[in-house]
């Protein structure tokens, strides 16, 4: 799997004009030189274009200048240049582009083949033919951008590490994430695509890497995994029910959603679905009580491990989405 790279700089420049021709054509049936320049071929543009094909803006890390094809040069006899080919670069859905000095936003890419010119090319040069004045050509545009990239899903996985998200997403997509018994084992976020008894319904779950106290001030870079959770409909807020070295699932319940409130009130007031993991040891069935007991939220009770009760946590993902959809017809 490539690295994961959320933030890259690039300096962008596209195609100057082609140069225009000043020549003129003359026979000994002329007496006359005629003007016969053509024009020159316009600069190609720079387009950056939203792509569910990539995931990452690794490539932008280590590859920051791009430039598009200049535009060719006219000739005689009225020939023309030929227009430069434009710089198409490939991003993935959810990418801010910025202006890197000044920081203002110019424009949010989220759907897939959507599109923006982000510098055009140079007008070519003017001819002289038909008796026009000759014209210089035009330098293509140039800026130094800033990609930021939050990534688009329908539901985000959030939690504390070891919590079993990965688990959870390899059970209910075709995504397979690294799982292993110890914290911090996804450092990236990782895409699933889920698929439900309708055929016709799916949705994109995004399994973000386990947060900790402090997340919203940057801690274990909680900030750069926050920013993330902003673009998914739904949070499922996966809690460990037989946790180990001391925690306790209330208590982290309490803990993320008070980093959420702290990283942004919009984030905080996001639709929630509580999940009870782990069902499947001995004690769990005791903490699910005591967390009924003192929190009124629906919980949904699995186990991710061994596949039992994922079918109504996706039914459920699936009438909020359901409805939300037809809500914003």
């Amino acid at each position: 799997m490539a690295a994961f790279v959320d933030e890259a700089r690039i300096f962008v420049a596209a195609g100057n004009g082609g140069k225009g021709c000043e020549s003129f054509y003359s026979d000994k049936l002329n007496r006359h030189p005629r003007p016969d320049g053509g024009d020159g071929g316009n600069g190609g543009n720079v387009v950056i274009l939203a792509s569910r094909s990539v995931q990452t803006l690794l490539d932008y890390k280590f590859r920051q200048h791009h430039k598009a094809q200049r535009g060719g040069h006219a000739s005689s006899k009225n020939k023309t240049g030929k227009t430069g080919e434009d710089c198409i670069l490939r991003v993935p859905l959810g990418t801010i582009i910025r202006d890197y000095d000044t920081g203002l936003l110019i424009k949010d890419l989220t759907r897939d083949e959507q599109s923006v010119v982000i510098a055009r090319g140079g007008a070519g040069g003017i001819g002289n033919n038909r008796n026009r004045t000759p014209k210089p050509p035009e330098l293509g545009e140039a800026s130094t951008l800033k990609l930021e990239l939050k990534i688009v899903a329908d539901v985000g996985l959030i939690g504390f590490p070891n919590v079993g998200k990965s688990t959870l997403i390899s059970a209910i997509s075709k995504v397979h994430s690294k799982i292993a018994n110890y914290p911090f084992t996804t450092k990236q976020p990782i895409l699933g695509f889920v698929e439900s008894d309708d055929e016709n319904f799916h949705f994109v779950v995004a399994d973000l890497p386990g947060l900790i106290e402090g997340a919203h001030l940057g801690k274990g870079l909680g900030d750069r995994f926050l920013k993330h959770a902003e673009r998914t409909r739904i949070l499922v807020h996966v809690l460990d029910m037989a946790p180990i070295g001391g925690r306790d699932p209330l208590e982290d319940y309490e803990k993320i959603n008070e980093e959420l409130k702290a990283y942004s009130s919009k984030l905080f007031l996001k639709r929630q679905i509580v999940v009870a993991n782990k069902m499947d040891f001995p004690t769990a069935g005791d903490q699910l009580k005591r967390f009924r007991k003192k929190y009124k939220e629906t919980i949904f009770a699995v186990s991710a491990l061994e596949k039992t009760g994922l079918e109504n946590l996706i039914n459920q993902i699936k009438e909020i989405l359901c409805h939300d959809n037809f809500q914003e017809k």
